[in-house]
């Protein structure tokens, strides 16, 4: 089959090779059927999305609501390349999957209004799907509700009108949405389990998220809940859009 792409942007090499594992694993594809660019590292140069499968981004410490003097000049590049391969991939309806950042991306991308209103600190949160998503393939074998691991600065306040929301949560609004039938991003982790989370609040835990002394609570109030839902939207997404 084609493989997917992965766009990641995490700088810390524990982080990001965790998270490109765990798209391995719960996504069900072998390394040659996930090509990783690391963005934060290297230009992403051409693409050619007919080389591809689908389109999938990562989390990281970007926000799009960033004041641009305090962006640096790697963060506005990703901006940039990301936003150019989105203009052929909203144009074309390409299979797009974004997590976490990917809410920015794809969220900013369409006119989105993002803020830091709805921000979220580690930890899991109870997502509620909704009425959009009864007929939504990506959400086939899920729960109306399901435990997941959030962690976030900035969130969507408010969808552009081509947006239709499928999931939100007490205090995020926009979970989860779709633009036309192909291209989706989820506020919360699909790829996070409990020792995917443990890790990131370590390597995290300086980067204003929560205080840094309260790491090992953050740690344990991650342990106290299941997290199992989540993963099977990955499953989906590459089960759906996996092609020769």
């Amino acid at each position: 089959m084609k493989p997917f792409l992965l766009l990641a942007t995490r700088a810390e090499d524990e982080a990001a090779d965790a998270e490109y594992q765990a798209f391995l694993d719960y996504g069900g594809l072998a390394p040659e059927e996930l090509r990783r660019v690391r963005m934060e590292s290297r230009s992403l140069g051409e693409v050619h999305l007919d080389d591809y499968s689908g389109v999938i981004t990562g989390g990281g410490p970007f926000n799009y609501s960033d004041a641009p003097v305090l962006k640096t000049p790697v963060q506005r590049r990703v901006e940039s390349e990301i936003f150019t391969l989105l203009d052929e991939a909203v144009e074309r309806d390409f299979p797009f999957f974004g997590a976490c950042y990917g809410v920015g991306t794809l969220g900013a991308h369409r006119g989105a209004e993002i803020d830091r209103t709805f921000g979220e600190p580690p930890g899991p949160v109870s997502i509620e799907l909704q009425p959009a998503a009864a007929d939504d393939p990506l959400l086939a074998g899920m729960p109306e509700s399901f435990a997941a691991y959030v962690g976030h600065k900035e969130a969507v306040r408010k969808l552009p009108d081509d947006a239709v929301l499928l999931a939100s949560s007490a205090g995020c609004p926009v979970q989860m949405f779709r633009v036309k039938q192909n291209l989706y991003a989820t506020q919360f982790h699909p790829e996070l389990d409990f020792p995917g989370i443990r890790l990131r609040i370590q390597v995290y835990k300086s980067y204003g998220y929560f205080p840094a002394d309260e790491a090992e609570a953050v740690t344990e109030r991650s342990r106290a809940v299941e997290v199992k839902h989540p993963m099977r939207i990955l499953r989906n997404f590459v089960e759906r859009y996996a092609r020769d």
